[in-house]
């Protein structure tokens, strides 16, 4: 046990690793529970800091398990307090927030101080996650109280770092840069520790932070940033923690980089490079390939900024799932946290393809750009649907532009000054570049998607018009060149949320000129033709109001619509029941599930779902419903979802409505941006099945000829009715 605590105060977390394992198993042969908990408890810490949370909490389970039997309620106390500190990384934040609160409360009881303060400051931890600073702030100062009653000043440093952190999120500035002051002095006069270590770079990083709010005091400030992470780095040296010295050394670059001293902040980046590889640290290799790519650019040295960004994003490749894992910070997406990674790699690509003359030459370039985007897409829907296997199941996997001759593919890529077209044409990739950046394009599209759901005005006009001389018109010549019907859009970030169908060149819809299909990726798809025989269709919907939401009266009448066209199942209102659904998808084989049914998708995925009657469907019960199919012989051919909604500028929920073919393991699905008048769906709706009873008529086709007939209706051809139904993934 010595050993173990030993190994993990120098930041050998692999060794403590094997001491404490031996540990635990020593304590099982002699049958005392007790210390086996124990021991158990401290392995976990071990595995958390690798990142194995997993084995952390496999090893809680069983600790606490053991100690609920030894009846000792300080060790009881412990396990179900390391528990909560886990499921602050893991989530669910529920679940953090009660085994916290009931370890906190047996603590007290107990008078244990050490106890006590420890739990506050990891209760700290998640209202940070949470964004909760003004509680995390109480939370970290009832920690201090604690620790200072035992005497721990470690522990009362670290609470204090994190009490300063807070404070900077409620721009207190001055008062945290006082209580960091305070602090550093106590951190600085610990053991060296890997404890020290980390509580130094936090006091660094909050230093760095403040000189950007506190001008006045800038060098100050960059002397004491500088200050900590030096005394971080000796510290770390001084008892071998090559991890800690990594992430110092990392920082003290990334300090030298902000004060564009790039020659000095390579050379640091390049030791905390070497140092990282030497322990194999992952989570900071890739930091600092990242910083030493954004260094060698900002140099003018492209040609070794490229390796530097391709390693770092193969590092991160191996960690990826650890990345949607958040401890005592805010969670932010896979996307927010490392798409600037991405994005800056495929900047340099395209800018290199644009110095190039022979296609030969540029293509290459181009090709990468498209799959280091595609690679993103993919690590974003996985992040989104908190699925690692989210792709996998697929049963046949082909390059979207080498499906049709009469499609072409247009893939955006947003970047921060410019927009990049990449469009696959018969003669090749060929690359526009557009000169509207990421913010001035995300603001013309909400204002855009807003206009567009007032269906009594038509402000809408002139942002359809701005978009397709952005996204369209560009591409006229090319495809004036070529045999087209339809264009298939692997839309990313804003351009997400809006339907391209209702784009104007001036004269009509550009859904009057192509058929248009919408997919999230280009590996994403199973593209083969619908089966029109022996189609059969389970049709489910509400028409009454349930759990609070409005009635949708004209669902009946679809319903009884679409059994005329195809023959099924039909679930109505009390029928309509997630047991119900689980039983006719699990006993029997349909082509089409359609649902109609309110919908929400959010940017977590725990708040979207399907309504029924009795219940909410989540994205886990109709993957796992439809999932029935995957051992059959055919998957489903279509999931129709008819009154589905996403929010204004909500890009992150409109991946969500893009993914749920794929995550569902349908070939493909048609689905709204929005909730419409649920009689205009109706029609939409009927006229798309009937359309497809036609063996020449694609998917994508059909829903053209179902829009355009709405399109010429009195009382529906505004495009905030016809615009919001897309045509996820196969569209053939």
């Amino acid at each position: 046990m010595m050993q173990g605590m030993r190994s993990f105060e120098r930041g050998a977390f692999e060794e403590a690793v094997h001491f404490w394992k031996e540990a635990e198993e020593l304590y099982e042969k002699r049958e005392e529970i007790g210390r086996q908990s124990e021991a158990l408890v401290f392995l976990s810490q071990a595995y958390q800091s690798l990142g194995l949370t997993r084995e952390a909490l496999r090893c809680l389970e069983s600790a606490e398990i053991l100690a609920q039997k030894s009846g000792d309620a300080v060790r009881i106390a412990s396990a179900l307090a390391s528990l909560g500190n886990v499921y602050i990384a893991t989530g669910p934040e529920d679940k953090a927030n009660e085994y916290l609160n009931r370890s906190l409360a047996m603590a007290k009881e107990l008078q244990d101080f050490r106890l006590s303060a420890t739990i506050l400051n990891n209760l700290g931890n998640l209202f940070m996650t949470q964004k909760k600073y003004r509680e995390a702030g109480d939370a970290y100062q009832e920690s201090i109280t604690y620790a200072t009653k035992f005497d721990k000043r470690s522990l009362t440093a670290i609470a204090a770092t994190n009490a300063a952190m807070a404070l900077v999120q409620e721009r207190r500035y001055s008062e945290a840069k006082t209580l960091l002051d305070g602090t550093a002095d106590i951190i600085g006069g610990l053991d060296d520790s890997h404890e020290k270590v980390y509580a130094l770079i936090n006091a660094g990083l909050t230093y760095a932070d403040l000189r950007s709010h506190l001008p006045g005091e800038k060098d100050v400030l960059l002397q004491r940033s500088s200050q900590m992470f030096h005394l971080a780095v000796s510290s770390a040296e001084a008892i071998g923690d090559l991890r800690g010295e990594s992430y110092a050394l990392g920082y003290l670059g990334k300090l030298y980089e902000d004060e564009r001293q790039y020659e000095e902040a390579l050379g640091l980046t390049h030791r905390a490079v070497f140092t990282a590889q030497l322990v194999n640290v992952p989570e900071s290799l890739y930091l600092w390939q990242w910083q030493a790519g954004r260094l060698l650019k900002a140099m003018g040295k492209i040609d070794d900024a490229i390796p530097a960004y391709r390693n770092a994003l193969q590092t991160l490749q191996a960690i990826r799932q650890e990345m949607s894992q958040c401890y005592g910070r805010t969670k932010l997406s896979f996307r927010e946290s490392v798409g600037p990674l991405y994005f800056e790699f495929v900047d340099l690509l395209l800018q290199r393809a644009a110095a190039m003359q022979g296609k030969e030459e540029y293509e290459p370039y181009l090709l990468e750009a498209r799959e280091t985007v595609e690679s993103l897409k993919i690590a974003e829907l996985r992040d989104y649907f908190q699925d690692d296997c989210f792709d996998v199941a697929r049963t046949r996997i082909t390059r979207l532009d080498l499906v049709s001759k009469t499609a072409v593919v247009v893939y955006p890529i947003v970047l921060q000054d410019r927009t990049e077209l990449l469009v696959s044409l018969p003669s090749g990739l060929k690359r526009i570049s557009v000169g509207v950046g990421e913010r001035a394009l995300a603001q013309e599209v909400r204002q855009f998607r807003s206009t567009l759901e007032k269906r009594t005005t038509r402000e809408y006009l002139p942002h359809a018009q701005r978009l397709y001389d952005l996204l369209i018109r560009p591409l006229e010549p090319d495809l004036r060149q070529v045999t087209t019907d339809t264009l298939v859009f692997v839309p990313d970030g804003p351009l997400r949320t809006i339907p391209m169908a209702a784009l104007h060149d001036g004269k009509e819809f550009l859904v009057e000129k192509y058929a248009i299909a919408v997919t999230p990726g280009l590996n994403l798809t199973d593209p083969r033709a619908l089966n029109r025989e022996q189609i059969k269709m389970l049709a489910a919907g509400l028409t009454d109001a349930v759990q609070g939401f409005p009635p949708l009266p004209d669902v009946s009448s679809e319903l009884q619509a679409l059994r005329g066209i195809y023959p099924g199942d039909i679930l109505l209102n009390q029928n309509f029941l997630i047991a119900s659904m689980e039983k006719e998808l699990k006993d029997k084989q349909f082509s089409i599930v359609h649902i109609a049914s309110h919908g929400q998708f959010e940017s977590e995925i725990s708040k979207t779902f399907l309504l029924t009657f009795d219940d909410k469907l989540t994205m886990d019960q109709l993957d796992r419903f439809i999932g029935f199919f995957r051992f059959r012989n055919e998957p489903l051919e279509l999931l129709t979802l008819s009154a589905c909604e996403t929010a204004v500028g909500d890009d992150r929920a409109a991946l969500g409505l893009a993914g749920v073919a794929v995550k569902a393991g349908a070939r493909s699905a048609l689905a709204t941006l929005w909730h419409i008048n649920d009689r205009a769906a109706s029609l939409l709706v009927d006229e798309f099945y009937r359309q497809l009873q036609d063996p020449s008529v694609s998917r994508t086709s059909a829903l053209r000829n179902a829009q355009r007939k709405l399109l010429g209706h009195a009382w529906y051809q505004h495009p905030g009715y016809w615009s919001p139904f897309l045509l996820i993934n196969n569209w053939l």
